[in-house]
């Protein structure tokens, strides 16, 4: 009879992720990852195998625990062409706060081990596949759909190109670019996405007293924000 596991299997898991995110797979020790998951070697060698192998389950796991509850959570409280740049001002906002220094688990793996690593970039590029089709274009053709998009955007490229900013700015992520920066990379979110006729436009500002007595009415930018 095998003897029953002393630990949550599910929770070491998360715990190694974390460990590889923030140390990398070459910075991060077999001692760092039974400390951190608080289990032993022999927990570890009979559960998950060895560290390479640990590693790739993180990244098969990576999908299911964080990014697709991530973008559910994104598509639900916000109209298509608002989701997508939403994603980026939420981004660029914990970078701004020092929250996303570690930058994102998947850009780092793709820049540390996909040059040679074959099995690791099959799944990197998998994952990279999975945002760019089914959150960036999904949200393109729907929000043309619904007229909030204009029809001139061209879903295939439009949805490749906001994966490459979005791959930029995770990997700029981890400096803490300035505010200006990080504010170009929003102007550019924005640029991509011209509103369509429904798209819901601001209410103009109003006119401050001073200006009323003037006869001049503020001046006001139709945009979407």
């Amino acid at each position: 009879m095998s003897r029953k596991k002393q630990f949550a299997v599910d929770d070491a898991k998360q715990k190694a992720m974390q460990t590889f995110w923030s140390q990398g797979y070459r910075g991060t020790s077999l001692q760092d990852l039974v400390e951190n998951m608080g289990i032993n070697r022999a927990s570890l060698y009979d559960t998950f195998g060895d560290k390479y192998a640990l590693f790739i389950e993180t990244l098969h796991n990576y999908n299911d625990t964080y990014a697709k509850p991530f973008f559910t959570r994104i598509r639900k409280t916000n109209s298509p062409r608002q989701a997508i740049i939403a994603l980026f001002d939420e981004i660029c906002d914990g970078v701004s706060k020092g929250e996303e220094q570690n930058g994102c688990y998947i850009v780092n793996t793709a820049l540390e081990m996909s040059p040679h690593d074959k099995k690791v970039a099959r799944i990197v590029n998998r994952i990279f596949a999975y945002v760019e089709k089914n959150f960036f274009r999904q949200m393109i053709v729907q929000g043309q759909a619904m007229g909030e998009i204009s029809q001139e955007v061209v879903p295939e490229t439009t949805s490749r190109t906001l994966l490459s900013l979005l791959i930029g700015l995770r990997v700029l992520s981890r400096n803490r670019p300035n505010k200006a920066l990080l504010n170009s990379f929003k102007t550019q979110v924005n640029a991509l996405l011209p509103p369509g006729e429904h798209a819901v436009l601001p209410s103009p500002v109003p006119q401050s007293r001073k200006d009323r007595t003037r006869g001049q009415a503020l001046p006001t930018v139709a945009h979407v924000a």
